[in-house]
């Protein structure tokens, strides 16, 4: 009876062990002292062509960061993976990373991993967390690792009309840059392109971008196309990728297609009108 009454429990452990693997967590939301906090289910980066993102694990991994050129030295190669991708100086991502997350010590960067001050906006679907700025409980986006921040970054300037301007300025030109970002509506501070030139410039973040355009000058390939070209357009391309390809502008090639806004299609077929081609 005692051998019997010993194999029913292990049963009964092992069924419950089985139960516990297979729950899955979905995102909760818990409220704290009246501000909502979320947590979201763990995804699974998807590979997009770029340099490697670290996993999304689900947990929450924050850098402690103590000093102003400890965060230049741990995000300055991850700011100049970002400029060879999407061709945003990484002096001026550095600068904004800087001063919008308090190198790394504001209160915003710490509990929600967002170094830039990005908001939440209409179609932002990841996790979420609110601070108070020009008002009171603000939504802004929140990352598990300070790396999607940088990431979410370049991808907020790249796809947005009202930055594409910035985009056909020389990639080192740090100064025009600053003064587009605040003319372009990035922040509300009148000392905003001030502010970033300062920080540039004391800290010789420009030493950053000037191997980045020194490569893309060497591996600039330009050749002969024909008057008119038509390009087809493939999973992952935007009209800022293919300006780039093309050396022409976001404008231009919205000119050519008769496009009013940001928005194409796989399989569209766009007109290009270069004789040109960046490889």
């Amino acid at each position: 009876m005692v051998r019997k009454g010993v194999w029913i429990i292990v049963l009964v452990v092992l069924f419950i062990g089985c139960k516990a693997k297979k729950r899955v967590a979905y995102g909760d939301r818990q409220k704290d002292k009246g501000k909502e906090s979320v947590k979201i289910k763990k995804t699974q980066k998807e590979d997009d062509g770029l340099y490697p993102l670290p996993e999304d694990t689900g947990k929450f991994v924050r850098f402690e960061i103590s000093s102003i050129s400890e965060y230049i030295r741990t995000f300055s190669e991850i700011a100049q993976f970002e400029m060879k991708a999407y061709g945003i100086p990484a002096s001026i991502t550095l600068a904004q990373g800087l001063l919008e997350s308090g190198f790394g010590r504001g209160e915003l960067a710490k509990k929600t991993n967002n170094h830039f001050g990005i908001k939440c906006h209409t179609g932002w679907k990841g996790d979420y967390d609110f601070h108070d700025d020009d008002e009171r409980g603000e939504c802004f986006r929140k990352y598990n690792h300070p790396m999607y921040s940088y990431r979410d970054h370049s991808i907020f300037l790249a796809n947005r009309s009202r930055y594409a301007f910035l985009f056909d300025l020389p990639p080192n030109d740090y100064k025009r840059w600053a003064k587009g970002l605040r003319q372009a509506g990035y922040a509300t501070d009148k000392r905003y392109p001030q502010k970033l030139i300062q920080l540039i410039e004391q800290h010789r973040l420009h030493r950053f971008d000037r191997p980045i355009v020194r490569q893309r000058n060497r591996q600039r390939e330009v050749v002969a196309l024909p008057e008119r070209n038509i390009y087809i357009v493939k999973k992952g391309d935007t009209l800022y990728s293919i300006s780039r390809r093309y050396l022409v502008s976001v404008d231009e090639l919205k000119q050519w297609n008769g496009i009013t806004n940001n928005t194409i299609s796989i399989g569209q077929e766009l007109s290009i009108k270069s004789t040109q081609i960046n490889k």
